[in-house]
């Protein structure tokens, strides 16, 4: 089991405390975490991902409890382990796309995919010199998920990843995201409030706000 979360509570300030549903998840597979806008399963990511720290809870991940490592240890353990996919893409502006991707191992001090390979691989080898400014909407999620990919992570999450595309599009970027995970053979979690994943994620836990 690579990654486990047990027990998990977190409260906003303010809030009532929202109480998740455990998360068991082996490399290689994939998870569905849906919910809908307001129930917590943003939050749920980014306590998974480390942004967060439970009040209540475990999350572990490759025999590591993520959620007592200190900030520094933190920072480390994300940038050479997780890939995050955010709901935007948060895309430098001053650097073209090939060096956005470039960032990722600079920060992570770890080798990571071959990102010229893996930018052809996205359908973005043409792009690789261009001004992030100039993308699509769609060509800069791809982006953002090449970054995510771009070290290698035993984990990618991913944060409404779907919710501005059509259908056609919706499919495209569930199945990029699966064929890349199983590539690198790291587990997957999509968080969205869109059904229509469903269709291409079998396995999946449902957050309700209390």
């Amino acid at each position: 089991m690579y990654l486990k979360a047990s027990s998990l509570r977190f409260a906003h300030p303010g809030q009532s405390p929202i109480d998740f549903p455990d998360v068991e998840l082996n490399s290689g597979e994939s998870l569905l975490i849906l919910g809908k806008s307001g129930s917590g399963k943003t939050t749920l990511l980014n306590l998974l991902a480390g942004l967060l720290k439970p009040s209540q809870g475990k999350v572990i991940m490759g025999g590591v409890v993520v959620s007592d490592l200190s900030e520094h240890e933190l920072d480390l353990f994300r940038g050479q382990n997780i890939g995050i996919v955010f709901q935007k893409p948060h895309l430098i502006s001053a650097l073209n796309v090939r060096q956005n991707l470039e960032l990722v191992p600079f920060f992570s001090k770890k080798n990571g995919q071959d990102i010229d390979r893996l930018l052809n691989e996205l359908g973005l080898g043409k792009k690789a010199s261009s001004s992030v400014l100039t993308l699509s909407e769609g060509e800069a999620q791809r982006v953002s998920i090449a970054r995510a990919l771009a070290n290698s992570p035993r984990l990618i999450l991913a944060d409404e990843p779907t919710s501005s595309l059509d259908d056609e599009n919706t499919e495209k970027v569930i199945q990029l995201l699966k064929t890349q995970a199983s590539k690198i053979g790291a587990a997957l979690i999509i968080v969205t409030h869109d059904q229509r994943v469903k269709a291409h994620v079998s396995h999946f836990i449902e957050v309700k706000a209390s």
